[in-house]
């Protein structure tokens, strides 16, 4: 009887010789990454909110050298290591010199350090891979295995800091109890827990890196383990895909807002899960039919799911205009149909062996992606320009009003740009836009200044009102309704009951169905005065958990109630007691 499995794998074939050992290497990773922790808190100190643009390439620059240092550093070639961590160093330090202080930095800015980090996490292995051959050639197997080595030792590495830190705060606890509190203050102290990162750090890399066995045998379990998982991923996302023709696109935009990260995430996954079978070269591929069909379902529904979310973040852009974080989707998802693309091309060309074909292309794009990422990293391509320049063009063809363009992301999400254009817009011949202008430029915080409001007509559309038959939600209440974030978005949906003239209830369907199983007791009363509408009274959240069936039902036949508008307003008795004539209490009939 054969002892293979179900999950039936190959042992890899040999990429290289394995390196001789070299136990100088964790003690000489401890030392530097106690160096760099050290430094790292001599650039730090205690300020982190004021942190200058010299202080944070400086810090960067560091860090990535030491860390770069670690992945890399070989007994063969030692220098080559040390020159391509100190350039890659250099190159983030100014990156980062280059995008300014990160307390000036606007929302979208932070994703430059993504795109750094990502570009920095693609050129290790590139590099690792010529260094080994001796040459600028970078075979695919070998960049594969370096890219996964690299991933299992960063996770290893923080756990085993995580293991360290609990060790010591239980010897801290320890030598507390015969009231020795020196290890404990040491530990209350900045640069002793930041070198202790750092050390820990290091000398867990250079073990584990002495311990290639070990290193491999976990990389080998982890691409055991998605493998497994990659089939039930690929029927979930199968049936996702085949269900769509019957219940519409519009399913996908009336659900969340969130739809382009969900399809993106799901994309990225399945790219994961189908590389974790087909492994770096034939001899690697899991040739079970399962895992194998199943990674061919994961390739090609990578496609369609960056179709989708191109149409998604369409939408949203023709709604709503360019902003920095829909740009930078807008990048993932253009790299998402990039790499579905190919992996069709693959499947085409090379149907079973389509594996074969789509290592190369995967190389390929390794290169794109590690390239474009290094470039979105500096300013050399400002979205908050090209989001100010599309929002302020918008406000101006009168495609949005005053009152619904978005004041406070102007002037705190789009950096120097939308500052820019702040100042500008105070001298708007447009005396609403320019008091909007002047309030949002001397507002304290992003917080002073009035949040945007969406168009009475589509905020309207979001909600129901009862009883069927009302007239229309008066402008004053919609008013206070998009105050209110009621149908500002489809996952906060309402149901407004209008009483007369001057009082009306406010449901929100989040408590209703709650997922846990709970009984809704929540009202909103509004009252008009003075032309406006007020919270009158607000009963307190108080949910009751549904113990048993009997319960779940009644939670059921709440939510399916609410669904139908079955909402009346009744007059009860109660009893209560009161004390000088003011109640005490709930009432208890």
């Amino acid at each position: 009887m054969t002892d293979s499995v179900w999950y039936e794998t190959t042992e890899p074939a040999p990429i290289e010789e394995p390196a001789k050992p070299w136990p100088l290497r964790p003690v000489l990773l401890a030392v530097i990454g106690l160096g760099a922790g050290l430094l790292a808190h001599l650039i730090l100190g205690k300020a982190y909110a004021t942190l200058s643009a010299r202080d944070a390439s400086l810090l960067t620059g560091v860090l990535l050298g030491a860390v770069l240092t670690g992945f890399t550093l070989e007994r063969r070639l030692w220098w080559a290591s040390i020159v391509f961590a100190l350039v890659m160093a250099v190159v983030g330090a100014l990156v980062l010199y280059w995008n300014g202080s990160p307390g000036g930095w606007s929302a979208g800015e932070g994703w430059r350090m993504v795109s750094l980090a990502l570009a920095v996490a693609i050129a290790a292995p590139l590099f690792q891979a010529a260094r080994d051959e001796g040459t600028v050639r970078t075979p695919y197997p070998v960049v594969h295995d370096h890219a996964w080595t690299n991933i299992v030792l960063w996770c290893a590495c923080w756990l085993f800091v995580a293991i360290v830190f609990a060790m010591t705060w239980l010897l801290a606890s320890l030598f507390l109890l015969i009231k020795i509190e020196f290890l404990r203050e040491l530990l209350e102290k900045n640069w002793f827990w930041r070198a202790l990162i750092g050390a820990a750090f290091g000398a867990g890399l250079g073990v584990l890196r002495e311990n290639d066995g070990v290193v491999r045998l976990l990389q080998r379990v982890v691409a055991t383990v998605l493998g497994v998982l990659a089939p039930v991923l690929a029927v979930g996302l199968v049936l996702f895909l085949l269900a769509l023709p019957f219940t519409g696109l519009n399913a996908l935009w009336d659900a969340t807002s969130a739809t382009t990260p969900i399809l993106l995430s799901c994309a990225i996954g399945a790219l994961i899960l189908a590389n974790a079978v087909i492994g770096n070269a034939p001899e690697q591929e899991k040739r079970f039919p399962l895992l194998r069909f199943g990674a061919m379902a994961l390739a090609a529904t990578i496609l369609p799911l960056a179709v989708l979310a191109t149409i998604a973040i369409a939408l949203r852009t023709g709604q709503y205009g360019f902003t920095p974080q829909r740009l930078w989707a807008i990048v993932f998802v253009a790299i998402a149909c990039l790499y579905g693309a190919a992996y069709w091309v693959a499947l085409a060309w090379g149907r079973l062996n389509w594996g074969a074909r789509v290592r190369p292309l995967n190389l390929a794009l390794a290169f794109l992606v590690c390239g474009v990422a290094l470039v979105l990293a500096t300013p050399l391509v400002s979205f908050n320009a090209i989001s100010t320049r599309d929002q302020v063009a918008r406000l101006e063809a009168g495609k949005l009003t005053p009152e619904t363009f978005d004041w406070r992301a102007l002037a705190y999400d789009f950096g120097e740009p939308g500052r820019a254009a702040l100042a500008k817009l105070r001298g708007s011949a447009n005396a609403e836009i320019r008091r909007r202008a002047m309030q949002a430029t001397e507002a304290p915080n992003r917080w002073g200044v009035a949040e945007s409001m969406p168009p009475r007509a589509d905020l309207a559309k979001r909600i129901r009102v009862l009883p069927a038959g009302s007239p229309p939600i008066p402008d004053a209440l919609l008013d206070y309704l998009a105050q209110a974030r009621c149908g500002v978005a489809q996952e906060w949906g309402c149901t407004v009951v209008l009483l007369g003239a001057d009082s009306a209830l406010l449901l929100r369907d989040s408590c209703f169905g709650s997922r846990f199983g709970r009984l809704c007791d929540d009202t909103d009363s509004l009252r008009q005065a003075d032309g406006k509408w007020n919270l009158e009274a607000s009963r307190e959240l108080r949910i009751s958990v549904a113990p048993d069936d009997a319960a779940k039902a009644r939670v059921a036949a709440q939510k399916q109630a609410y669904a139908a508008g079955q909402i009346e307003v009744r007059k009860v008795e109660r009893r209560q007691v009161f004390v000088g004539g003011q109640p005490v209490g709930d009432a208890f009939e």
